[in-house]
């Protein structure tokens, strides 16, 4: 399963190192794994970015071929305009990928929020 951490406040900079060393160490222990790690300052600047359509629009990336924005913005039967607007958003944040076809590389986004 490939996981997206996504963390909102906190000291942003030392968790980043942090985790870097923490990759480190399993890869010279051999394991193998894929995790991408995105921060958000605060809640509202991740809510700017994760909205509930844009959550409903990866999910549908997701779990079914997309190869293009007008096809996906006809699937969700919303406007051309915003589903792009989203769609950008979501590459701009690293959640989502337009090489030939959308997609995403997450099964799941994990959250983790501090106070």
């Amino acid at each position: 399963m490939k996981k997206i951490h996504v963390k909102v406040g906190g000291n942003m900079e030392q968790e980043a190192s942090q985790a870097f060393i923490d990759a480190w160490h399993r890869a010279e222990k051999g394991d193998e794994f894929i995790e991408r790690h995105i921060a958000f300052e605060s809640w509202e600047t991740l809510t700017k970015v994760m909205t509930g359509k844009r959550l409903a629009l990866l999910g549908y990336v997701r779990h079914h071929e997309v190869t293009s924005i007008r096809a996906l913005s006809i699937a969700l039967a919303r406007d051309y305009s915003n589903v792009h607007a989203d769609v950008q958003a979501l590459i701009n944040a690293g959640l989502l990928e337009n090489k030939g076809q959308l997609r995403t590389r997450c099964e799941r986004i994990e959250t983790s929020i501090v106070l």
